[in-house]
C-alpha cells in the first residue's frame, strides 16, 4: 500500500505534506478531496479521517491516519527520514529547529494565513476587508524584518541547514506572494536570498507542477 495524501492539490496544507514526501523521496498518491461540493464535511469523512472537516489527512502505508500538515510533516521524517537533516536529533540542534517551528506557527502562519483568507473571500461571494488586508500586510512586513536580522547570520531558520522550519513557509509564502501581490518576501536582501533559495528546490516545483496537473484534470 502505497502512502495516500486525502487533500486538494491547491491547498497550503496540503502542499505542506506532499513537500514534505517530495523532499523524502518518498511515492505517494494524492487523493482529492472535493472541498468544493463539501466532500470534507460529510459524515463518511468526518468520521473516519478527519474529526474537524478539514485537509489534509495521512493514510499510512499501513493504514495508520494522521490529521493536522504540521504534525503529518513531522511524523513524515520521523519515519522515512530520521537522518535527513529536516528535523536534527542532536540536541541543541533540535532546540533551534523547535525554535524556527515555534517562529513559522507564531509569527508567519497567522498573518499569512489571514492575508491568504482575504484574498480567497470574493471565490465564495464575500467582500474583502481591506482594513484586515492592510493589518495582515503591514504586521508580516515587520516580523519578515526581523527575519531578516536572523538570516544575516546564517543561511537558514534554524541554522546553516534547511529543516521543516524553512520548507513550511513554501506554500503560503507562495500564494500570497502570487494571489495577494504580497512583496515583503523579496523586500529585505537576507530574506530575499533565503526565499530564492528554498523557492528554487526541485521538490517545491515538483509540487507546483503536480498541482497544475491536478487542477487541469478537474477543470
Amino acid at each position: 500500500m502505497v502512502v495516500k495524501v486525502h487533500g486538494f492539490p491547491v491547498s497550503g496544507a496540503t502542499r505542506a505534506v506532499t513537500l514534505t514526501l517530495q523532499e523524502l523521496g518518498v511515492p505517494y498518491e494524492l487523493v482529492i478531496v472535493n472541498v468544493k461540493d463539501g466532500e470534507h464535511k460529510s459524515a463518511e469523512y468526518l468520521e473516519n479521517m478527519h474529526p474537524f472537516g478539514q485537509i489534509p489527512v495521512l493514510v499510512d502505508e499501513d493504514g495508520f491516519t494522521l490529521f493536522e500538515s504540521r504534525a503529518i510533516a513531522r511524523y513524515l521524517v520521523a519515519k522515512y527520514g530520521p537522518d535527513s537533516g529536516l528535523a536534527p536529533k542532536e540536541l541543541k540542534k533540535n532546540a533551534l529547529f523547535e525554535q524556527a517551528m515555534s517562529i513559522e506557527s507564531s509569527d508567519f502562519a497567522p498573518y499569512a494565513g489571514g492575508l491568504g483568507i482575504e484574498v480567497m473571500k470574493p471565490m465564495r461571494g464575500l467582500e474583502v476587508s481591506q482594513e484586515r488586508v492592510s493589518e495582515y500586510t503591514s504586521t508580516l512586513e515587520q516580523k519578515l524584518k526581523v527575519y531578516d536580522k536572523i538570516l544575516s547570520k546564517q543561511k537558514y531558520l534554524a541554522g546553516n541547514e534547511i529543516t521543516l522550519a524553512d520548507l513550511l513557509h513554501l506554500p503560503l509564502g507562495n500564494f500570497i506572494t502570487e494571489r495577494a501581490g504580497f512583496k515583503g518576501l523579496t523586500a529585505t536582501p537576507n530574506v530575499a536570498r533565503w526565499w530564492s533559495d528554498i523557492s528554487s528546490r526541485e521538490s517545491w516545483k515538483n509540487v507546483l507542477a503536480e498541482g497544475q496537473a491536478l487542477m487541469a484534470k478537474l477543470s
